[in-house]
């Protein structure tokens, strides 16, 4: 298998880096879809074993992974002892993961196979004949992977390890959705529609896609005659000790429930107070929600763009233009990091927008993807601060600057492979918290949206943690007081406090309860990236040091991922 991991070298000390790469070299070689992502160029004509024994396969590669670290010497090297503590961590977290039985009942919307197998369509390279008869052949083999899926799904079945009811009457209508594009032929042949081929691969590709679609049709009237039925009754709620797992699968950490709960309400009641005062100054006297009705008819100053595409090129002139002015003053934004594309999500995506990070050689780009709106107008109040987040100095400036120091880390330390959720989304949300402290919101409407994206992580913490653990709604909410949480509680207080449409509220609801744990980790990985600086400045102040904030960041997009456990401790040694 071809790569882009590196050898040692020579004479240096790196034992558990070398360690990390193999691992990851196993990982490619069990699932291609890691290795499309990774940018290794060999098997892209092939899906993952999507059965309990490729998940299984997984356990064993991590669990002989995990013994070949025990037996090397304790690193005393920053690098070697950060991949140490990332290796035991996330393999550990995974092995626990599996071993519940997770992955048997994984009927989610964003975060299943299903998602998985789409999106690394999206993400081949399509430029002639070769790369659209690879394609070609991958879609030939998703009839195969889909009923691995199945076979998982069953096994979870007798195992009394179900998915909720209303996870997987939505992946049934995603299902739907998928299959009604291209006036009925399916997804799959809309994403092979464009390709300007020789007939032969024209012929392979419109029976691949065919084929595609039969097999996720059948998966979809299987979901619903037969997989529902059984799961009737099966609560949302995933209760303590599922939560727990989820919980340092996604975060890396152990979190105490009460007290980020009480912390993710007193982030609600101060943001609510901020949007209250930015509110004002559009709408003299008006609410909140008068203020977001007037910025989503009109888009104040910040302006309404019409059609996709026309907000897609604005989008990456934001992008463009923060670039422009970031370069050499608060971060290196030179050579391949500039590289990054706006793009139209596909059909049948969530409702919020996303990022996919460049491969390793970056012959792939970093892509931030927008989904189409109903009306397809896209207010740009609440979107400027979204692709900080998502583009730079967000995703695309973390995961690239990893990528280009995959070579001295490891790179299970800088791709997703190895990546901490929480460290990730909480790195993100900090880049919009650095662009609003830089004076990037100085216009009422975008800052109005960068406080709305805020409230959105906050109101993600109480409602996510809530529902999970049937915790009690406090007394002074304005939704719910005393209350505890339900399903239909959260999405009312969501709709109530988030400026967003009922697409949007409906996708995020499905989300926190068929992924337990992720949504906390944006608000707690940026309380932990905070934290970190503001004790690094601390340190450097009580040596008689200035503290430079460019250098801090540099060094701390230099590590790799980090767990929350070991985050904090990290940044404050900078």
């Amino acid at each position: 298998m071809s790569d882009h991991t590196h050898p040692s070298p020579v004479g240096a000390d790196r034992a558990v880096r070398d360690l990390a790469d193999d691992h990851v070299r196993r990982l490619a070689e069990l699932d291609p879809i890691v290795a499309g992502d990774l940018g290794f160029d060999d098997r892209q004509d092939e899906l993952p074993d999507l059965s309990p024994d490729g998940t299984a396969a997984l356990v064993a590669a991590a669990r002989d992974t995990l013994d070949r670290l025990a037996a090397l010497a304790e690193p005393t090297d920053p690098d070697e002892r950060r991949c140490a503590r990332l290796l035991t961590e996330r393999l550990g977290a995974q092995i626990d993961h599996v071993e519940s039985g997770e992955p048997l009942r994984a009927v989610q919307e964003l975060f299943g196979p299903l998602a998985t197998v789409r999106t690394a369509f999206t993400l081949m390279p399509v430029e002639d004949d070769g790369d659209w008869a690879t394609v070609a052949a991958r879609m030939a083999r998703v009839p195969a992977a889909l009923e691995q899926y199945r076979a998982s799904l069953s096994e979870g079945r007798r195992r009394g390890l179900l998915a909720a009811p209303r996870q997987v009457v939505r992946v049934a209508e995603q299902i739907d959705a998928w299959n009604a594009d291209a006036g009925g032929r399916g997804w799959f042949a809309a994403f092979a529609a464009p390709a300007e081929v020789g007939a032969p691969v024209r012929a392979d590709l419109d029976r691949g896609a065919a084929a595609a679609s039969a097999a996720l049709a059948e998966l979809g009237s299987w979901l619903r005659t037969e997989y529902l039925p059984a799961a009737e009754g099966t609560p949302d709620a995933v209760g303590a000790d599922r939560y727990r797992i989820a919980s340092r699968l996604w975060n890396g950490a152990d979190i105490d429930p009460d007290e980020v709960y009480a912390w993710g309400w007193s982030e609600f009641r101060r943001l609510r107070e901020e949007m209250a005062v930015e509110a004002g100054r559009i709408v003299p006297g008006g609410s909140v929600r008068d203020a977001m009705t007037l910025l989503d008819t009109d888009g104040g100053t910040t302006g309404v763009v019409e059609g996709g595409e026309a907000a897609r090129t604005h989008l990456q002139k934001i992008m463009d233009d923060t670039i422009a002015e970031l370069d050499g003053t608060h971060f290196d934004l030179s050579g391949r990091i500039r590289e990054v594309e706006s793009r139209l999500a596909p059909a049948g995506s969530a409702a919020a927008p996303y990022y996919t990070p460049p491969t390793l050689d970056f012959s792939r780009p970093g892509r931030t993807w927008l989904p189409a709106t109903p009306d397809d107008r896209y207010p740009m109040w609440d979107l400027i601060s979204t692709w900080y987040h998502e583009g730079v100095p967000g995703h695309h400036l973390q995961l690239a600057s990893w990528a280009l120091r995959s070579s001295e880390l490891s790179t299970f330390q800088t791709s997703l492979v190895g990546a901490v959720s929480a460290d990730v989304e909480g790195w993100a949300l900090y880049a919009e918290l650095l662009m609003d402290e830089l004076g990037h919101h100085a216009d009422p409407g975008s800052r109005l949206g960068y406080l709305n994206g805020q409230m959105l992580r906050a109101v993600r913490v109480v409602i996510d943690l809530g529902m999970h653990l049937s915790l009690r709604v406090p007394d002074d909410s304005p939704v719910g007081a005393g209350q505890v949480w339900t399903p239909e509680l959260g999405r009312e207080f969501f709709g109530r406090h988030v400026g967003a449409g009922d697409a949007m509220a409906d996708s995020e609801l499905l989300r926190y309860l068929g992924g337990p744990g992720q949504a906390i980790g944006y608000k707690l990985g940026e309380r932990a990236w905070l934290t970190g600086r503001e004790r690094a400045r601390a340190a450097h102040t009580a040596r008689g040091e200035s503290f430079d904030l460019a250098a801090w960041h540099a060094a701390a997009l230099a590590q790799g991922t980090l767990g929350l456990d070991d985050l904090v401790p990290e940044l404050e040694r900078l």
